[in-house]
């Protein structure tokens, strides 16, 4: 919610108030912060998956991977592929060489890019998981120590290259600590949680970070992955504030269709936004603007969000494994498959 928040931002400021220096100077913090919500989650990825790699085998895993993410994904490229090919917008990317990548999921590798929007992050969840379920699989159950030693080789180079797959990393380290009960005292928790939100708030809103290796000089890099996994950390201890305030049935439920929300979204911004240009609905008066626009996106999205969430996300995998995702109100949501 966080990220579809963020691009209705960005994306009016880029495209309908690119000169109003006043809306710019506004929304660019709450921009910049809610895009911030692409690492947070690149630290609950690596907290997830540990336990599920550990659980299944490997052909097993990878199934489990495979429908939970690919049917949605592959819907909404192909619909990126086909209206692309009509309309010409981006020409560069009607190429084999572009498509073929983007489809396997093997574009960060290729160095070419993604197809539908947002599923550049996608690229780094797979190749998280794939480095995450062979090196466990060949430490954990085939015992191989050169092999394992030679993956873990392949991991560090991956993360060098790579640096925004280290968030999985601290999200995988989370898990070990969790799952020892290695936590500050109770009593120090609350403002510690508070210090490290505070943390991400700062660094989150100040500029935008994009985690590649020719911007890691910056060391605001760095504070932001210290402070997001502090943060993770300390939202995860029971009776946490993050807890307490999230646990509700609206969040459960924007948990629950979180994926399906993260790709969705920017189709139905977009058309919202070429009707509201056609209907002459943006104004000077921004904030006005602003808040109509909202109005209409936000359950545009939601109702479009939750249809591709029944049909794309959730009936593959229900039909394949002949079982429920997860439950949406079970604290231990967390360790899905």
């Amino acid at each position: 919610m966080m990220v579809f928040l963020a691009h209705v931002l960005g994306g009016l400021g880029e495209n309908i108030y690119p000169h109003d220096a006043a809306y710019l100077a506004v929304t660019e913090a709450p921009w910049n912060f809610g895009r911030w919500g692409v690492w947070l989650f690149f630290v609950i990825s690596g907290y997830v998956i540990l336990p599920s790699v550990m659980r299944y085998s490997a052909r097993e895993f990878a199934l489990r991977r495979f429908f939970r993410l690919y049917p949605l994904f592959l819907a909404f490229s192909l619909l990126f592929i086909a209206v692309n090919a009509a309309t010409g917008t981006m020409p560069e990317l009607n190429t084999l060489e572009s498509i073929v990548p983007a489809l396997l999921l093997v574009n960060l590798l290729t160095h070419t890019e993604q197809l539908t929007p947002n599923a550049w992050s996608l690229s780094y969840e797979v190749l998280f998981y794939a480095m995450a379920c062979l090196t466990v699989h060949t430490a954990l159950r085939r015992g191989d120590r050169v092999l394992t030693v030679l993956l873990a080789l392949t991991a560090a180079g991956l993360v060098y290259r790579f640096p925004a797959m280290a968030f999985f990393l601290t999200g995988m380290g989370a898990r070990l600590l969790d799952e020892r009960g290695l936590r500050p005292p109770p009593a120090w928790r609350p403002a510690l949680e508070a210090l490290a939100f505070a943390g991400c708030l700062y660094f989150g809103s100040i500029q935008h970070y994009d985690f590649m290796l020719k911007n890691m000089g910056d060391p605001r890099n760095y504070a932001m992955l210290f402070f997001t996994s502090a943060y993770f950390y300390m939202a995860i201890a029971p009776g946490s504030v993050t807890g307490r305030l999230l646990d509700r049935p609206s969040a459960f439920y924007l948990g629950t269709v979180s994926y399906s929300l993260y790709l969705a979204h920017p189709y139905t911004y977009l058309t919202t936004r070429l009707l509201f240009v056609r209907l002459g609905l943006f104004s000077a008066h921004w904030a006005l603007s602003l808040a109509l626009f909202l109005s209409v996106v936000i359950p545009v999205t939601l109702v479009f969000t939750e249809i591709v969430y029944r049909l794309l996300e959730r009936y593959p995998y229900q039909w394949y494994f002949h079982e429920r995702i997860f439950h949406r109100r079970n604290r231990e949501r967390l360790e899905s498959p």
